[in-house]
């Protein structure tokens, strides 16, 4: 069947419940329909192509995997539309040159909610209102209560009111979500024996968690039902990890290369070759939720101290964040896919080793083409020069 919209989804779970084998078709590829074109050529041309072995399903993963994925995507839809109203708030408490945002940098933080709960509750004093600072701020009282001295109009505060209330009405229904998400994943089946093999100690200790994290342990339940803490991975946390797992299953013989994988995913270089001459190597434009989430982990690790970091880096200086964005996503994918199809453990071999292997790599190339002019290129081990 055709994929249209959200409409092939009802058809699609009956006749798969009722033990058919159904292929999803992606309707680019058979959008070359000859002749006049109607509804009921198109099923006869889906006909026609199936006989002759020519139409590849779709990837859809299993069903109980798929309930997770429906939790995981409301979820995301909860968050935006919270944000929504975050920026809100933000805009009436500026249109009053309330500037919270300059002392603080989250106002849907814990001293945020406070001093805009007490706003809204009818205190105008700055000192009062500065004294809900957490002991974390590294701003003072002092700089909060001029930040804090503002007009309050009432058609400001009445908005600031409302907007607040609708924001506690998503969390609520993320906190919702959450459970229905804890209670899916309690029903997978447990590939690892987290007593007799316990997780492995958490590689950013005291990081500050992600303020849309679940409230209930998700790195635990990852863990137990992939056998894999794919967490050790840098640029990965356990949301990122909950994404991945709820677009892609627990079986990774849908894929049967890794190959496969990072093409399905629109990473890899693209192939467009007419006549033996290379027109294009770009990447496909692809939708997909999983490379998206690759390459926000790719993004984090401007920052990092590791291989990985260093990778990006090396790459962003020479073609640019854009590219390096996506050539980061697709190392992090052929990883995810090494662990995800073995069970093995990943190990960062840090900054200095791929600084290592990236000398190593320039001195050979260095030594080729000293040795194409005629030249010798020794290496110096004692003060580690190159001498020609």
């Amino acid at each position: 069947m055709e994929a249209t919209g959200v409409y092939w989804i009802p058809v699609f779970q009956i006749l798969e419940t009722r033990g058919f084998e159904v292929k999803l078709v992606n309707a680019h590829h058979v959008k070359t329909v000859p002749g006049r074109k109607s509804d009921v050529l198109d099923c006869q041309w889906l006909q026609q192509l199936h006989t002759y072995g020519l139409l590849a399903g779709s990837f859809r993963p299993d069903d109980q995997v798929c309930v997770l994925r429906s939790y995981i995507r409301q979820r995301d839809n909860l968050i935006k539309s919270a944000n929504v109203h975050v920026l809100r708030m933000q805009k009436a408490l500026t249109e009053m040159n309330v500037q919270l945002h300059r002392v603080i940098s989250d106002i849907t933080g814990t001293t945020g909610m406070a001093i805009i709960r007490a706003i809204v509750a009818g205190e105008r004093d700055p000192q009062i209102l500065a004294a809900f600072k957490d002991r974390r701020i590294k701003a003072t009282t002092h700089e909060i209560a001029a930040a804090l001295t503002g007009d309050y109009r009432a058609e400001q505060v009445f908005i600031l009111q409302q907007e607040l209330q609708l924001y506690q009405v998503y969390q609520a229904q993320i906190a919702a979500v959450d459970q229905k998400i804890e209670q899916c994943l309690a029903e997978f089946a447990d590939k690892v024996d987290v007593t007799a093999h316990p997780l492995p100690k958490p590689k950013r200790r005291g990081k500050k968690p992600s303020g849309n994290a679940p409230s209930f342990d998700l790195r635990t339940h990852l863990y137990r039902i992939c056998g894999v803490d794919f967490t050790q991975i840098d640029g990965f946390g356990a949301l990122t990890v909950l994404t991945l797992l709820s677009e892609l299953g627990l079986d990774p013989s849908r894929f049967p290369t890794v190959k496969h994988f990072t093409s399905w995913l629109g990473l890899c270089p693209g192939s467009r070759i007419t006549g033996g001459k290379v027109k294009s190597s770009k990447t496909r434009p692809v939708v997909n939720r999983v490379a998206n989430a690759l390459r926000m982990a790719a993004q984090t690790l401007s920052r990092s101290h590791s291989a990985l970091g260093a990778f990006y880096r090396r790459l962003q200086s020479r073609l640019g964040a854009p590219k390096a964005i996506t050539a980061t996503a697709h190392k992090l994918a052929r990883i995810f896919y090494r662990l995800w199809t073995s069970g093995g453990a990943y190990t960062d071999p840090g900054v200095d080793a791929y600084e290592r292997q990236y000398r190593e790599r320039l001195v050979k190339n260095l030594q080729k083409k000293a040795h194409s002019l005629g030249f010798e290129l020794v290496v110096s081990s004692a003060t580690d020069e190159c001498v020609s």
